[in-house]
């Protein structure tokens, strides 16, 4: 697994610690599903050194980051790293405010409707909900996806600042050299449905089943970028309904999250 990054080279930054960097890319390392990982593995997904790595883990084993199985030989996240999530997600008032209006719209939809931000060259749920009658799309908070074929991905890149997009689509093309075309004409059209309508769609281009709507909500306090989706069953959500009933519907539920969040500043 290599390593991607959309943040500028920081090898030659005089005010970069290059000890935290390091630190913070083998907490990184740790994805939905790796439970554990020893000192090789992580090696190979930075890049760095075995022994760099193996200093790397003792000392964030130290402070609580990390925790060391004797039985398999490898480590795992520990509690600090979801204290700092913890704390994270619990001062976000975005997660507060839209809650349940999220949860009428999966209800309604009967589909699942999630909250996320951009994680590189993914996107991190930092809320999810939905409906009981959801069976295709199960991700949760803390889940990623793809940035360039998922509505929400797409919805993000739609919102980006032009050269921030085009830092992201360079990287995407590198990492998806065969695919790139299919993928680049999957975000041309959402950029026309984004000019047209105000969202993205997602139509089988993540996973074959799975159909989704999404839209960003940029913050007027400067802060990230937050995109809303609704995502499901492809035989339940159709191009119409998402064009014509859902994406309107998320549209609403942002501009009211929006006011909300104004109206706290």
């Amino acid at each position: 697994m290599s390593k991607e990054t959309t943040k500028p080279d920081t090898v030659n930054d005089r005010q970069s610690v290059r000890a935290l960097e390091r630190g913070l890319e083998v907490l990184r390392c740790f994805k939905a599903g790796d439970r554990f990982l020893g000192n090789q593995e992580i090696a190979v997904r930075t890049g760095l050194p075995k022994p760099t790595i193996s200093r790397l883990t003792h000392t964030l084993t130290r402070l609580g980051y990390l925790s060391y199985s004797e039985r398999f030989g490898k480590y795992h996240l520990d509690s600090a790293v979801l204290a700092l999530g913890y704390s994270y997600l619990v001062n976000m008032d975005v997660r507060r405010i839209a809650r349940p209006l999220m949860q009428e719209l999966a209800e309604y939809a009967q589909a699942s409707v999630s909250l996320g931000v951009q994680d590189r060259l993914s996107m991190l749920y930092i809320e999810a909900y939905r409906s009981s009658a959801t069976v295709t799309l199960t991700l949760d908070v803390g889940s990623q996806i793809p940035i360039a074929t998922t509505s929400m991905g797409r919805a993000l890149l739609c919102a980006l600042p032009e050269e921030e997009r085009n830092s992201v689509l360079a990287q995407v093309q590198i990492r998806n050299e065969s695919d790139w075309p299919r993928i680049k004409a999957g975000i041309d059209q959402a950029s026309k449905d984004y000019a047209e309508r105000g969202f993205c769609l997602s139509l089988g281009d993540w996973k074959r089943d799975v159909h989704g709507v999404a839209a960003p909500l940029v913050p007027t306090d400067g802060s990230r970028i937050l995109v809303f989706s609704c995502a499901g069953a492809a035989f339940q959500l159709r191009r119409h309904m998402l064009e014509d009933d859902i994406g309107p519907r998320l549209l609403n539920l942002i501009t009211n999250v929006k006011d909300a969040l104004d109206r706290h500043l």
